[in-house]
């Protein structure tokens, strides 16, 4: 009776846990990188899923087979030094499964890390995406405006991210676009990615950066050409310009909601690229280097 209670009740368990589940976001993609690595799962998934099968069934081959109750009361099994056969299986078996998803591993990493095979010759949007505790700061040059934490792309267009960070290393990912990559304080990083698809997405922060780390998300919707093109006319018509001071107060550690600009930072705060690269962006690095170097040359002044 116990026994028809707990299965009742694991039953109904599974059956309310699951009606609520939603599409698991790396495999419901919207762009062609994303479907790449949806791709790479579903052929582990699938691969993984022979080997348990082959696994248990050759498990319970062997416990029905060589079962005890089937050899005598005094049956000894004779001495043997193993099966050149099996042995041989056994080894070559994993080592080409490994090889095999190597190859693949090497193929679809050089295929997502590069611009799109259908969109290679179009001028991609650049989009410089900076994290701060705990904001992501979107900067669009080619529209000279910005946003903080949410993005519009349009569709069928190639995106280039510029990636970098005013705080600790974050990480940059869009699970229904592509994988995620790191943003590093003094450098910049370059992800390659497209939108097939218009609709709603979520981005977030997928590396730990402090206590403010799980609410580090941000909106992310795709549209046609003609959309964006509408959204970016209506900023430059309404949205306010971005100063340096409001720039260095968004910096500072807390949450915000969406927020809309016309300029960006990257003219009074440009990405550490190029002759800026390796520069740090925090103002107490700088006023410490000041101050370093004036103590230095005082110091060989007064000798």
């Amino acid at each position: 009776m116990k026994t028809k209670w707990a299965l009742l009740v694991v039953h109904f368990i599974l059956a309310t846990v699951l009606t609520g589940c939603e599409s698991i976001a790396v495999l419901d993609p919207k762009g062609p990188q994303a479907q790449t690595q949806a791709n790479v799962i579903w052929l582990s998934i699938g691969i993984m899923s022979i080997i348990v099968i082959v696994v248990c069934a050759i498990l319970v081959y062997v416990l029905i087979k060589y079962r005890d109750s089937k050899l005598p009361k005094d049956y000894e099994p004779p001495y043997i030094e193993g099966n050149h056969v099996v042995e041989t299986i056994i080894v070559a078996v994993p080592v080409l499964i490994v090889i095999f998803f190597s190859v693949v591993t090497i193929i679809t990493n050089n295929k997502v890390e590069a611009t799109p095979e259908e969109y290679k010759g179009q001028d991609p949007l650049v989009v410089y995406a900076s994290s701060s505790n705990w904001k992501w700061h979107f900067s669009y040059p080619e529209y000279d405006i910005e946003t903080v934490n949410y993005l519009y792309i349009p569709t069928n267009r190639p995106l280039d991210f510029k990636l970098y960070s005013f705080g600790p290393i974050t990480s940059f990912w869009i699970p229904q676009l592509g994988g995620q990559k790191y943003a590093m304080s003094d450098m910049v990083t370059t992800l390659h990615l497209a939108a097939d698809e218009a609709g709603e997405m979520m981005g977030r922060n997928a590396n730990f950066s402090g206590k403010g780390f799980a609410e580090n998300t941000f909106h992310v919707e795709a549209m046609p050409q003609d959309e964006f093109d509408e959204w970016v006319k209506d900023v430059k018509e309404t949205a306010e310009p971005i100063t340096e001071a409001k720039f260095n107060d968004l910096l500072k550690p807390g949450h915000l909601g969406q927020l809309t600009f016309t300029g960006t930072h990257l003219n009074f705060s440009p990405a550490p690229e190029g002759e800026n690269a390796g520069h740090h962006h925090d103002s107490s690095d700088s006023n410490m280097d000041s101050k370093d170097e004036h103590t230095e040359h005082d110091h060989q002044s007064s000798k």
